[in-house]
């Protein structure tokens, strides 16, 4: 199946010490941080450790998870520095480019970085409003940084503005597929602490579309996985509807119906796929 992500977690690029721990916690992706996790006078220190995490990450092999890069955003003083440490990374390495404002944004990025995929933040109410322009700029992915948008909102932090982000999560999810782009993941729960609050706010974003989420502390991974893996249900249905219609071409009948008496048309047919997908996340580490 193809690999997907479901979990990635963020790790600072100036704590060469943690870039083991965050290789091996069980995330699809680790997201090296250069942007908010990274003070001012430390951007120099997470730009050298770059290639430790590399040869990090190079040495696990096909184990290792996809890897991108947070960058700080268009027009900060420390972007073009960021942009010149990642030349000398392994391809391989996306760049998830914060308070990405418009196409253009994107396009100046891919010019100076040719070859590598380009993961955008939006982070403003002008950038959720741009999503789906956005989406169709060439990006491999889009999804939100919330903590901006909670602040230019006007929505309360916590679970008392969970409410007031839906809006601009469901712009995102849609934007992504109308662009034909992978389902977005939900931003990062920032209280490590409240797992359960971490829990209802995944299975909201779920019910919303999205197929995953970023972290910023193993502990969160567990939760996080367990609420965007389709349960035992789930995969059985889905795979009962791939097979009766294999079985239908396969005997000529032309009869696409379940025993429950449901007609299953094409869109019911790639909902049953993408619950596959999200099933096979899961990779053993230790292969």
């Amino acid at each position: 199946m193809t690999r997907l992500t479901m979990v990635a977690l963020y790790a600072p690029a100036d704590r060469p010490e943690r870039f083991d721990k965050a290789l091996d916690a069980g995330a699809d992706a680790v997201i090296v941080d250069l942007e908010d996790a990274v003070a001012a006078s430390r951007k120099a220190d997470g730009r050298a450790a770059l290639s430790d995490f590399a040869a990090k990450w190079e040495a696990r092999g096909e184990r290792a998870p996809t890897v991108q890069v947070r960058v700080n955003g268009s027009g900060s003083p420390a972007h073009d520095a960021d942009l010149a440490a990642i030349t000398g990374l392994p391809i391989a390495f996306g760049v998830r480019l914060p308070k990405t404002q418009s196409a253009e944004d994107v396009a100046t990025l891919r010019a100076a970085l040719p070859g590598r995929e380009v993961h955008a933040l939006l982070e403003s109410a002008i950038s959720i409003e741009r999503a789906f322009e956005i989406a169709c700029s060439g990006v491999s992915s889009i999804a939100t940084g919330e903590a901006d948008l909670r602040a230019e909102l006007g929505v309360p932090a916590g679970q008392e503005g969970e409410a007031g982000l839906s809006w601009s999560r469901s712009r995102i999810v849609n934007a992504a597929a109308a662009a034909g782009l992978p389902a977005p993941l939900m931003a990062v729960f920032a209280d490590v602490a409240d797992l359960d609050g971490l829990d209802a706010s995944c299975r909201a974003g779920r019910a919303l579309g999205f197929a995953g989420r970023t972290a910023v502390h193993p502990r969160q991974l567990e939760v996080i996985r367990t609420v965007f893996t389709p349960d035992t249900a789930d995969i059985a249905r889905a795979q009962h509807i791939v097979d009766r219609v294999r079985f239908a071409a396969a005997d000529g009948t032309g009869a696409f119906v379940l025993d429950d008496g449901t007609f299953i048309d094409v869109a019911m047919v790639r909902a049953a796929e993408r619950v596959l997908r999200q099933a096979g996340v899961r990779r053993d580490p230790s292969r």
